[in-house]
């Protein structure tokens, strides 16, 4: 069945970075867009930034320029590069494929930007 598992969360200064992956499984990956979501304590699931199969990516307004995502179809996994991470930018953040019109969703990776 498919399987997304989301690692490389963790607590980082304002400015720093982190990059987040997600391993797929289950599914020919290189076949399907991908996308991350985030939710912020008390807030709702947002969408952060997509990956076409051809690799072609759109983000979220405020996170352009400082996030990158990519994807590694050898290795089945989808990457997340943030950079000049915000206090706004802590949430859980998810990995999620769509197919045949069903939402797969990872368990989420915590990123916590705080001083």
């Amino acid at each position: 069945q498919v399987q997304l598992v989301e690692s490389g969360g963790g607590l980082v200064q304002p400015g720093g970075s982190l990059r987040l992956s997600c391993a797929a499984s289950g599914f020919t990956f290189s076949g399907y867009a991908m996308r991350w979501y985030r939710q912020a304590p008390g807030k709702e699931r947002e969408w952060v930034a997509a990956i076409t199969a051809s690799s072609l990516t759109n983000y979220r307004d405020s996170v352009k320029g400082r996030f990158t995502i990519s994807r590694d179809n050898a290795k089945n996994t989808m990457y997340l590069q943030m950079n000049s991470l915000k206090p706004e930018d802590t949430a859980v953040y998810y990995c999620n494929a769509p197919i045949s019109g069903m939402d797969y969703w990872g368990k989420g990776t915590l990123v916590t930007v705080s001083s």
